[in-house]
C-alpha cells in the first residue's frame, strides 16, 4: 500500500493506514498523544513496520535520556520485522538506530539521504527538521524543507505543515520577510500548524514586535492553547517574552503559572521553557517566589545530566538561580567526567557546553569576570548545541549582566550597541544601554 502521500508502507491493512494517519496528524500539529493512536494500530496489527517507526520517531522528539528504552524496544521489534519492510522503512530504521547510538550527526544524516529518495515522507520531514533543530543547523532547518517542496501540491495531505517548517527554519537564517510569508501562508493552509504559530513568534521576538507578538498569540489562542496541545507551554513561553520585555513582569508570571509550568513535570522541553523565563526575571532582579524550588527539585536528581548540552545549561541556570552553588559545582564536575564520550553530545559539551556551564556557575559565584571570559569565546558558537536565536539569547543577556555586575560598562556598552543594531526598538536592549552608559 501507499500512504496518503504515496509513499510506500508495508502493510495490506487500510486500517492500519488510517490510524498511521490519524497518529501522523497528532505528530504534526502536537494535538493529543501519538503514541497512544499509533498503538491502537499496533494491538491490530503487531507487524505493523511504520507504526513502530512512528512510535520510535516520536519518543526521539523529546530529545532525553528516559525515552531511550521505548526507541530500544521499537528497533528490537524493527529489527525482528527487517524481512517485512521496504526499503523507505528500513531507512528510517537506521537513522533511529544511529539516534538510539548517540551519533545524532548520524540520525540527521541518515534522514537527509532517506528524503532524496522519499521528498514525501512526511515523517522523515518533521522528525530530520526537529534534529536539525536540537543541533542548532539553522541552513539545514531552511534547506531540508526547501528541496523537498517542489515535491509537493497544495492538494497532498500535509502540505502546509511544509510552509510552517520552511518558516521557522527561513527564521533562524534571518530571512525574516520571507519567514513571515511563509508562516502566514503556512496558518492559511491550516489554521491548528502550531509550529507555524511559533515561527510568527520567534519572527517577531527577532524584530522585537513585542506589543504586536502578545496580539498576535493571544487573538489565536483557539488554535494552539487547546489542553490537549502539546506545544503550547512554548508558545506561551513566546507570549510570555513579549510581556516581559515591555516590562508586563506580572502578566509574564501570570503566563508562566497558567501555562508554561502550571504543574510539575520531568519533560526536559518545558522544564527548559520555564527555567530560561525565569533566569530573565533573575537577571533582572524580579521576585519570583518560589517558583524556582520546583524545578531545582527536578533538576536536582539528575537523571538526564550529561545527556544533551542544552538541557544541562538549563539544569545549571536552576541549581545557580537558588543558590544550590554546591550542586552547581558536582553538576558541573559529572558533566566534566562525561564529557569525553565519542558521541555527538560528548562534541557539544566540549565545544560549547562546558564553558557556558562554567560561566553560568561563575556568574553565580559572583566571579562576574570570569563569567565573562567564559561566555565571550563561545557565545556566536552556542548553535551548536542546539535551541533557537530567541532561546540562546539567554547567554547573550547572562554575558552583558555580568559585564555590567563586574564593572567593565565599556564591555556592557558595545555588546548592548550591537543588540540595538539588531533590534533596535527593543525596550530591555534600552535599558541595558542605559545601564551601561549611567
Amino acid at each position: 500500500m501507499k500512504d496518503f502521500r504515496g509513499e510506500p508502507i508495508s502493510t495490506q491493512n487500510a486500517g492500519s493506514l488510517d490510524i498511521f494517519e490519524r497518529a501522523l496528524r497528532a505528530l504534526n500539529v502536537y494535538r493529543g498523544d501519538p503514541v497512544a493512536i499509533i498503538d491502537e494500530a499496533l494491538a491490530q496489527e503487531p507487524d505493523f513496520v511504520m507504526g513502530h517507526v512512528l512510535r520510535a520517531h516520536v519518543h526521539v522528539t523529546m530529545w532525553e535520556r528516559s525515552v531511550l528504552p521505548a526507541v530500544n524496544d521499537s528497533l528490537a521489534r524493527l529489527g525482528e520485522l527487517d524481512n517485512r519492510s521496504n526499503d523507505r522503512e528500513r531507512g528510517h530504521v537506521r537513522a533511529l538506530s544511529l539516534w538510539a547510538a548517540g551519533d545524532w550527526r548520524g540520525y540527521k544524516a541518515a534522514l537527509d539521504r532517506l528524503l532524496v529518495d522519499h521528498p514525501r515522507d512526511l515523517l522523515a520531514l518533521q522528525a530530520g527538521h526537529l534534529s536539525d533543530f536540537f543541533q542548532g543547523d539553522r541552513e539545514n532547518l531552511r534547506g531540508r524543507v526547501a528541496r523537498a517542496l517542489p515535491f509537493w501540491t497544495r492538494d497532498d495531505s500535509g502540505f502546509g505543515l511544509l510552509h510552517g517548517m520552511h518558516a521557522f527554519g527561513l527564521e533562524e537564517c534571518g530571512s525574516y520577510g520571507a519567514a513571515e510569508e511563509a508562516g502566514r501562508h503556512a496558518l492559511d493552509l491550516d489554521a491548528d500548524d502550531c509550529w507555524a504559530q511559533h515561527a510568527l513568534a520567534h519572527v517577531m521576538e527577532m524584530q522585537a514586535r513585542q506589543a504586536e507578538g502578545v496580539a498576535f498569540m493571544e487573538s489565536r489562542q483557539e488554535h494552539w492553547a487547546q489542553d490537549d496541545n502539546g506545544f503550547q507551554f512554548h508558545n506561551w513561553w513566546h507570549t510570555a517574552l513579549f510581556n516581559l520585555d515591555q516590562g508586563h513582569h506580572d502578566r509574564a508570571l501570570e503566563i508562566y503559572d497558567r501555562g508554561i509550568h502550571p504543574q510539575p513535570t520531568e519533560i526536559q522541553l518545558m522544564l527548559l521553557d520555564a527555567a530560561a523565563l525565569l533566569w530573565r526575571m533573575h537577571l533582572s532582579g524580579i521576585d519570583v517566589g518560589r517558583r524556582w524550588d520546583d524545578l531545582a527539585s527536578t533538576y536536582g536528581k539528575g537523571t538526564e545530566t550529561g545527556f544533551y548540552a542544552f538541557n544541562d545549561m538549563h539544569a545549571m541556570l536552576t541549581l545557580v538561580a537558588t543558590g544550590r552553588q554546591q550542586e552547581a559545582a558536582a553538576l558541573l564536575r559529572t558533566i566534566e567526567d562525561m564529557s569525553g564520550a565519542d558521541n555527538t553530545n560528548g562534541m557539544m559539551t566540549r565545544e560549547v557546553g562546558l564553558p557556558i556551564l562554567h560561566g553560568i556557575l561563575a556568574f553565580g559565584a559572583g566571579r562576574y569576570a570570569k563569567a565573562v571570559d567564559h561566555l565571550m569565546p563561545v557565545r556566536y558558537r552556542a548553535a551548536l548545541f542546539g535551541g533557537s536565536h530567541a532561546q540562546r539569547d539567554i547567554l547573550h543577556r547572562t554575558l552583558i549582566e555580568a559585564a555590567l555586575r563586574g564593572g567593565d560598562k565599556a564591555l556592557a556598552h558595545v555588546l548592548a550597541h550591537e543588540r540595538i543594531a539588531l533590534k533596535p526598538h527593543c525596550p530591555f536592549t534600552w535599558q541595558l544601554h542605559q545601564r551601561a552608559t549611567h
